[in-house]
C-alpha cells in the first residue's frame, strides 16, 4: 500500500489530476502511478462475431466492421499511451522520480479494485472523459465515478479541472466512529503535514458536539495541526460550502457511507451534489 494513483482519461481534469496526484505523492513521500483504463464497452479486446454465421455476404460486412474496431482499438491504445507520456514529464517536471505508466482495458472501479493492495491514494477528476457539457454544467458526475465511491476501500482525491497549490483544509465531522476514524487518519498522514485544518460539524450546540469537536481537535493539534472547530447550524451541504468559502479552504474532506446527517449526504443523488458544488478537490475517507 504505498502509490498514489493518478488516474488519466484526457478529460479537461487531465492536467490537474497530474498536479493534485504529483503535489500528493511529494506530500506522503510515494511513487506515483499513472493509470489509463479503457473501457471495454467502448474498446473490447475482441470483436464477438458469434451467432453471426452463414449470413452470406454479410460475412464480408461483418469482417471489414471487425477491422476497423481493431483499428480503433489500436488508435485509442496509441492515444492512451501519448497521454501517459505527457503526464509523465509534467510529473517529472514537479519534482516526481518514481513514475510508473500504466494502462490497461477493463472497468475502471474493478481496475482499481485490483490496485488495491498496492495503493493509498486514487485521484480522479470530478468530470471525466465521458461527461457530457450537459452533465458538467448542471454539476452532475458520471455514473463510473459513483461506481468508484461506492467499490473502493482506499482514500479517493477528487479534482476540479484547475489545479491550485493546497493550503487548507475543512474536515467536515459528526462525531461518528467512521469521521474519529477520519481524523486519526489525517493526523497521521503526512498529506496534509503543516496544513491548517478546520474541524467543521454541522449540528445543534451541545455539550456532548462541543466535547467530541474538542477531542478531534486535541488529536490533529498533537500531530502539529493549527486547528480551528465550529458547530454551524442549518442543512449540511450549503453550510460547509459556505463556511468553505467564508474562509477560503482549499480541500474539502468528507467521509463516505454511514446514517449520520453528513454521510447521508455521500449515497444517491446528494453524492452528486455534494462534490458537484465544490469548486475545490473533495478527499473522500473509508
Amino acid at each position: 500500500m504505498t502509490n498514489v494513483v493518478a488516474c488519466i482519461d484526457g478529460s479537461r481534469a487531465t492536467g490537474a489530476v497530474c498536479d493534485y496526484s504529483a503535489w500528493a505523492s511529494l506530500q506522503m513521500q510515494a511513487p506515483l502511478t499513472l493509470l489509463h483504463v479503457l473501457d471495454e464497452g467502448r474498446y473490447p479486446v475482441t470483436t464477438d462475431m458469434t451467432g453471426n454465421i452463414g449470413l452470406g455476404s454479410r460475412e464480408i460486412l461483418l469482417d471489414e466492421l471487425a477491422e476497423l474496431d481493431a483499428q480503433r482499438n489500436k488508435l485509442a491504445l496509441q492515444q492512451g499511451h501519448h497521454m501517459l507520456e505527457a503526464a509523465q514529464v509534467r510529473a517529472r517536471k514537479a519534482g516526481i522520480e518514481q513514475v510508473t505508466m500504466r494502462q490497461r482495458h477493463g472497468d475502471l472501479s474493478d481496475t482499481l479494485l485490483m490496485l488495491e493492495h498496492e495503493s493509498r491514494l486514487f485521484v480522479l477528476g470530478i468530470h471525466g472523459q465521458d461527461s457530457s457539457e450537459q452533465e458538467r454544467e448542471s454539476r452532475h458526475i458520471g455514473s463510473h465515478l459513483e461506481t468508484v465511491i461506492r467499490s473502493v476501500h482506499r482514500p479517493i482525491l477528487l479534482t476540479p479541472e484547475k489545479y491550485q497549490i493546497p493550503q487548507s483544509v475543512l474536515f467536515a465531522y459528526d462525531g461518528s466512529k467512521t469521521t474519529e476514524k477520519g481524523i486519526d487518519m489525517v493526523a497521521k498522514s503526512p498529506l496534509f503535514k503543516g496544513l491548517p485544518i478546520h474541524i467543521v460539524m454541522v449540528d445543534v450546540d451541545t455539550e456532548v458536539n462541543q466535547k467530541l469537536l474538542l477531542d478531534a481537535q486535541k488529536t490533529l493539534a498533537n500531530h502539529g495541526h493549527e486547528v480551528t472547530v465550529a458547530l454551524i447550524a442549518g442543512e449540511v451541504e450549503p453550510a460547509l460550502h459556505e463556511y468553505q468559502h467564508q474562509h477560503q479552504l482549499d480541500v474539502l474532506v468528507m467521509g463516505a457511507y454511514g446514517h449520520s446527517r453528513i454521510r447521508q449526504f455521500l449515497v444517491g443523488s446528494t453524492t452528486t451534489s455534494m462534490i458537484n458544488n465544490s469548486e475545490t478537490p473533495v478527499l473522500i475517507l473509508r
